[in-house]
C-alpha cells in the first residue's frame, strides 16, 4: 500500500495545480511544501489568457486586475496588440497561490510541511524519505508515482541526474510592486539596451516591475536605464516593496521522466521569462503529466511535455536569440511598429486560449 497514488514535490501554483489535477481524476494525492503560507517569488504576475482559463477548468478564480494585450515601448516609440481570445489576469503571486492553495484543501488534498530529501524507486512506486523544516528527518512517504514542480534549481533533477548544461548567456530577474495606480491595462514591456522592464498592473492600487537583464546587478541600478518608467515609479507615495529575485533563469533538463517521476514547471527545463509564460506553461505541463499517470503509461510524458512546450521554446528561444545584440534591441520597437500584423500575431499566439 502507498500514502498516495500521485505525490507532488513542491507546493507552488504549478505542484498544488498538479495535485488538484490527479485528485480531479481519481487519483489520491498528496503536496510536499516546508514552506508556510502563501509562497513568494520574483515573478511578473502576468497572467496570458490560456492561464486565465486553465485556472478557471479547475474552478480556480484569483482575484486581479483585466489585462488586454502587451505593449512595446523604447522611449517615445511604442507598439501595441490586444489578445484576441480575451483578457489575461495581473495577479498577485501570494493571491494565486492562496486560491490554488483553497482549491486543494476543498478537494481534500494534503499538503505536508516537508521537504523531499532522496527518492528511490520499486516497481510499483516510489519512497520518499523527508525533512521537517529546521532538517529534522521527517517519515517516509510512498506514492505510485511522483511529480516533481520543485522550481527553477529542482533538488529533484539534480537528485536524479537530470541537470543538463545550459547554453548562451545567462539572464537574471528581480521583481518589486510600486504602490501607486495602473496607468494601462496592458503588460508594458519597455525595451533597454541591455534589459528589458515589465510593467503589470496587479491591484488597483498596485504595479509590479519586473527587471530581467546578463547584468548581474540592483534593482535601482537596472531600472535606471528606464528614465522615463523609473521618473513615474518615483511619483508613488509610498515606498515600494522589498525586491526578489531569480536567476540564472535557463535551465535545461536532459529528460522529462524517469521511471515513475515526471518533471513539470520550471523544474522540467526553463528558457526564458521574456514572454510570460511561465504558468500557463506549468498547468499545461502539469495536466500531461496527469493524463500519463491516469493512463499507466507516465513514459508518455515526453512526448507530452514537448506538445506543451514546443510553441513556448521556440517563441521564447527565437527572441531571445534575436534580441541580443545591442542593435537588435534598438530594432525590437521599431519592427513592431513597421509590421503591425506580425506584432499582433505574435501577441495572439502568446494570448491563445487552448
Amino acid at each position: 500500500m502507498h500514502d498516495a497514488d500521485v505525490l507532488v514535490v513542491g507546493g507552488g501554483p504549478v505542484g498544488l495545480a498538479a495535485g488538484l489535477m490527479a485528485a480531479r481524476s481519481g487519483r489520491s494525492a498528496v503536496v510536499l511544501e516546508p514552506r508556510d503560507g502563501p509562497i513568494d517569488k520574483a515573478c511578473g504576475e502576468g497572467l496570458m489568457p490560456g492561464a486565465v482559463a486553465a485556472l478557471g477548468r479547475l474552478g480556480v478564480d484569483p482575484s486581479g486586475v483585466p489585462l488586454t494585450g502587451i505593449r512595446y515601448l523604447a522611449g517615445s516609440r511604442t507598439a501595441q496588440a490586444d489578445f484576441r481570445d480575451g483578457p489575461g489576469r495581473g495577479v498577485r503571486r501570494t493571491t494565486l497561490h492562496a486560491a490554488l492553495r483553497a482549491a486543494v484543501d476543498a478537494a481534500g488534498v494534503a499538503v505536508l510541511p516537508l521537504a523531499a530529501d532522496e527518492l528511490s524507486q520499486t516497481e510499483d512506486g516510489v519512497r520518499v524519505t523527508t525533512r521537517e523544516p529546521g532538517r529534522r528527518p521527517g517519515p517516509v512517504v510512498t506514492a505510485r508515482h511522483v511529480i516533481a514542480a520543485d522550481g527553477l534549481h529542482s533538488p529533484t533533477r539534480r537528485a536524479l541526474g537530470l541537470d543538463a548544461t545550459a547554453t548562451g548567456p545567462a539572464r537574471y530577474g528581480l521583481r518589486r510592486h510600486h504602490l501607486l495606480a495602473p496607468w494601462s491595462d496592458h503588460v508594458e514591456v519597455h525595451w533597454g539596451p541591455d534589459a528589458e522592464a515589465y510593467v503589470t498592473p496587479v491591484a488597483p492600487d498596485l504595479v509590479g516591475v519586473a527587471l530581467l537583464s546578463r547584468r548581474r546587478a540592483g534593482y535601482d541600478v537596472l531600472l535606471a536605464g528606464f528614465p522615463a518608467l523609473r521618473a513615474r515609479l518615483d511619483a508613488a507615495d509610498r515606498p515600494p516593496t522589498d525586491v526578489r529575485g531569480a536567476g540564472p533563469l535557463r535551465q535545461r533538463a536532459r529528460r522529462r521522466v524517469q521511471g515513475r517521476v515526471l518533471l513539470v514547471g520550471d523544474a522540467s527545463g526553463y528558457v526564458d521569462a521574456l514572454t510570460g509564460e511561465g504558468i500557463a506553461l506549468g498547468l499545461a505541463q502539469a495536466a500531461e503529466a496527469v493524463a500519463a499517470i491516469t493512463a499507466g503509461r507516465p513514459e508518455d510524458y515526453e512526448r507530452g511535455w514537448r506538445r506543451a512546450s514546443w510553441r513556448y521554446t521556440v517563441l521564447t528561444e527565437g527572441l531571445v536569440r534575436a534580441t541580443r545584440p545591442a542593435w537588435a534591441r534598438r530594432a525590437v520597437v521599431p519592427a513592431a511598429r513597421a509590421v503591425p500584423g506580425v506584432f499582433a500575431g505574435a501577441v495572439h499566439e502568446l494570448g491563445r486560449v487552448r
